[in-house]
């Protein structure tokens, strides 16, 4: 599990040492506190003013902290998405901006992300579904078609990244870069 303070670190593209001296702390105090050790009073509070962030989001609970179960229900909750029409992508959002921590929050929002371009490359392919079909005078329905392999494929991604969540801590199929 990665630290919260090197993570939001790395996203400022800042070095140890330009956070100590950023903070107005010892480099010896950002290191200790990237191993591991709780920043507590004003170390916290300056952290977090140079990191830009609430105190509180750096302080986590132990379960919180140390996995990736909070990605795991957001990946799961893309699975509302077979049922309710654009479920798969209001819960997992919902989820994903509920979670304090960074990690997990920046996988929330790849989950997200694959979700919302599923969605809408089902909806375009719903809409053009009749113009095809009759183009091509097929008798099928073919947003049924469209509907099914959807479905699939949608059940597919959620599956392998359930499955990498659970054996790497990260997911398999994302996108390049979140747009969220």
């Amino acid at each position: 599990m990665k630290n919260t303070v090197k993570i939001l670190r790395e996203k400022k593209n800042m070095t140890q040492a330009e956070l100590a001296e950023r903070s107005g702390l010892s480099l010896r105090t950002v290191q200790r506190i990237e191993a591991g050790n709780i920043p507590k009073g004003f170390t916290l509070q300056a952290i977090a003013r140079t990191l830009e962030t609430e105190p509180g989001d750096l302080i986590f609970t132990a379960e919180e902290k140390s996995t990736v179960d909070r990605a795991k229900l957001i990946n799961l909750s893309a699975l509302l998405g077979l049922i309710i029409p654009f479920g798969g992508v209001i819960f997992p959002l919902i989820l994903t901006y509920k979670t304090k921590d960074p990690f997990n929050k920046d996988l929330g929002k790849n989950i997200v992300s694959i979700q919302i371009i599923l969605a809408v490359i089902i909806s375009v392919l719903m809409i053009i579904s009749p113009f095809i079909q009759k183009s091509l005078s097929i008798k099928t329905p073919l947003f049924l078609i469209f509907l099914i392999a959807f479905l699939c494929l949608k059940l597919l991604v959620i599956i392998k990244n359930g499955i990498c969540l659970n054996t790497k801590e990260d997911l398999c199929i994302k996108l390049k870069t979140s747009f969220l």
